[in-house]
């Protein structure tokens, strides 16, 4: 099969590039989520302020650990904090950081357009910001962003639908659902326009057939990427316009937690094969749900690549030179674009989930049994 095929040419590829990666290190994350987690380093490091939107998805706990470890590791202290999606909880831990003489701020931000006034704070006291994985937006403060290639999750992802139907080829109709992410998470359009761009001719073709009509970003986005709310939603399609049978043949989630909201209503209310679901990250739940067939694929992002990127674009700062960036020309925050750096996102299915995830040391078995 063509997916098959597409599946063993890229994980050898994959591989290679993941084992270059650095071992997932353990962390002792604090019960209260606003209480200072300041860490013990080097003095003459510097402290480094790091926040993360949020423990309540696996994701973003992975990504503070490796991130803690690696600065750590590399001499400086880490003042690491999650906000609970709660963005004035957010916007006080960056205040509190900037006072407690953080020399830089990593931030991964709940939503991209609320911490103007905070980071003019940052920029008044000489601060470095480098926006993690989600594009702050509306502020000059912004010194640098690091994430994957958030277009290329939602091609990869398009392409893998477009593989499993063989839209070029199959007579189709097929339907399809789609759910994308938070509508202030910048990312979120990035995955939904790099998705659509692939899949968009074949709506247009009638190959492709969004039953429900709910298409537009605005109408598929899903609040805080929460999995009840996917579940929620994905009931009320079901019960509109699946219930007399016809059968759901694909549902572009662009990401797990959306993707189990929808696999947890699927298992519910619907009695016909599974369809091609897809996702993002790679959560230990969705990994067992491919195993299971429950799911077909996984965008995988090793928070480990990420975590060394932005240590090294750390550490040239804090050293008074300039971070390693590869691309300037694609995020324009308001303000104009952003330098950034772009890490490569990869695929995972039932095929090749154990050269991507287990060999590379990212889980273990046991953790996917």
């Amino acid at each position: 099969m063509k997916k098959k095929l597409l599946s063993v040419l890229l994980t050898a590829v994959m591989v290679a590039t993941l084992l270059a990666g650095c071992n997932k290190k353990s962390s002792n994350d604090s019960s209260n989520d606003s209480k200072e987690t300041a860490s013990s380093g080097s003095e003459s490091g510097g402290l480094v302020g790091v926040a993360m939107p949020t423990k309540d998805l696996q994701r973003w706990n992975q990504d503070g650990i490796n991130m803690e470890a690696e600065l750590k590791e590399a001499g400086y202290k880490v003042d690491l904090q999650y906000a609970s999606n709660d963005i004035q909880t957010q916007v006080s831990q960056v205040e509190n950081m900037i006072s407690n003489g953080c020399k830089l701020l990593v931030i991964a931000s709940i939503d991209g357009d609320s911490l103007g006034t905070v980071l003019a704070q940052a920029k008044d006291a000489g601060i470095p910001v480098i926006a993690y994985d989600r594009l702050i937006m509306n502020s000059d403060a912004v010194t640098y962003y690091a994430t994957f290639d958030n277009y290329m999750v939602g091609t990869k992802q398009g392409e893998y639908i477009k593989e499993a139907l063989d839209l070029d080829n199959a007579a189709g109709p097929f339907n399809m659902e789609i759910f994308t992410g938070d509508p202030g998470d910048n990312n979120a359009k990035f995955f939904y326009s790099g998705a659509m761009d692939v899949l968009q001719p074949y709506i247009d073709a009638g190959k492709l057939v969004v039953s429900s009509g709910q298409i537009d970003f605005a109408t598929v986005a899903t609040a805080n990427w929460a999995t009840d709310a996917a579940q929620s939603r994905m009931e009320n399609i079901l019960s509109s316009y699946y219930a007399d049978g016809s059968k759901l043949d694909v549902v572009l989630c662009s990401n797990d937690s959306t993707a189990l909201g929808v696999e947890n209503a699927l298992e519910a209310n619907y009695t016909g094969d599974y369809p091609v679901i897809t996702g993002q990250d790679c959560d230990v739940a969705n990994v067992k749900n491919m195993i299971a067939g429950k799911q077909s694929m996984s965008i995988f992002k090793d928070t480990r690549t990420l975590a060394t990127q932005v240590v090294s674009m750390v550490d040239a700062i804090m050293k008074g030179g300039e971070a390693p960036i590869n691309d300037t020309k694609s995020y324009d925050n308001g303000t104009g674009i952003i330098p950034s750096y772009l890490c490569e996102p990869v695929f995972a299915d039932a095929s090749n989930y154990k050269e991507l995830l287990i060999d590379s040391g990212y889980y273990t078995e046991d953790a996917l049994k």
